[in-house]
């Protein structure tokens, strides 16, 4: 009879919290209210509903395996980035494995020209919705014009009776250069902190849960000013191994752009109270390209104009929390 040497740890009390950058998730129809018509059938990346329902079908497959290898239970929360509209968050939640969980989402309209936006998707058996909101980034482009970015998700609630803010960010692109584009994300930085400082009028010693596509790393300006004398703590720098891991590669170089950070608060092991257990790259060899020049980088969707069929241009990263009974 076969066996394993490495038996799977199993507990009810793990809780899997992940996120993902969904590549581009949106739908095939045109919205005149946002530049979205190269995702049509008609337009750049002939955009067609088959193409949209299997892009659907890996990222559902992707989602409920995430932390699968630590314990048997799908996320109970899981933030994403780059989805259209509420439409397509629903279809994703119809779509294999994730219908049979009840899963709902939260999600907001931002003024990302785009139109994609982050959002929150959580466990409705285990948490619990107490509040949200959309926290506007306000940052013009160096020409003094708004650069009309995505705003930052903020969710409050219940977890296992617990209760946690989460932020759920994409901070905006390096696309004209790291360097030109660092003081847009240490001001997004600067919102959370704000919004922090504000919680902590209300409650002593808040547990914070921040996530997202931060595009910068965890060494980056904006990063350290998000944890600078703010009491958050990133258990991810760690994985980052820019020779040989990240969560996004370009040019042979990884990236770790994609992070969870907590607050200290998840580092005591107090009765009632969920305790940081594992973090990690959810990388598997499914997620990958297996051959050729991008060997090993994650198989994305498109590259250029050109479709692969892949799931993501970015792997999920995932953080396991225990609850101390």
């Amino acid at each position: 009879m076969p066996f394993s040497l490495f038996k799977k740890k199993t507990s009810k009390h793990l809780y899997t919290i992940a996120f993902y950058n969904l590549e581009n998730l949106f739908d095939p129809e045109n919205n005149v209210r946002t530049l979205d018509e190269d995702f049509t059938p008609q337009g750049f990346k002939r955009w067609t509903p088959k193409k949209y329902r299997r892009k659907l079908a890996g990222l559902a497959k992707t989602i409920f395996k995430i932390g699968k290898s630590v314990h048997e239970y799908p996320p109970v929360l899981i933030g994403v980035a780059e989805a259209e509209n509420n439409g397509v968050l629903k279809d994703l939640l119809n779509t294999g494995p994730l219908k049979e969980i009840n899963y709902g989402f939260i999600h907001y309209d931002s003024p990302d020209e785009r139109g994609i936006d982050t959002g929150l998707i959580y466990h409705q058996k285990y948490f619990k919705v107490l509040e949200s909101q959309p926290l506007v980034l306000m940052v013009n482009n160096p020409d003094g014009i708004r650069d009309t970015t995505r705003d930052i998700l903020y969710v409050s609630g219940l977890l296992n009776g617990e209760k946690i803010h989460v932020f759920v960010n994409h901070w905006p692109s390096r696309r004209e250069g790291a360097e030109i584009t660092e003081y847009k994300r240490v001001a997004a930085a600067e919102v959370i902190k704000e919004k922090m400082r504000s919680i902590e009028q209300q409650e002593i010693s808040p547990n914070y849960i921040v996530m997202g596509d931060f595009n910068d790393d965890p060494q980056s300006v904006s990063i350290k000013t998000l944890l600078n004398h703010s009491g958050l703590h990133n258990p991810m720098e760690s994985l980052h191994v820019p020779k040989s891991r990240g969560s996004a590669s370009y040019k042979s170089s990884w990236s770790l752009f994609d992070q969870i950070i907590l607050s200290h608060n998840f580092y005591n092991y107090e009765k009632g109270t969920h305790s940081f257990d594992t973090a990690n790259i959810f990388d598997q060899d499914f997620l990958k390209e297996l051959k050729g020049k991008y060997k090993g980088s994650p198989f994305r969707t498109f590259a250029g104009r050109k479709y692969l069929g892949g799931y993501s241009d970015h792997f999920p990263v995932y953080i396991i929390l225990k609850y101390n009974k």
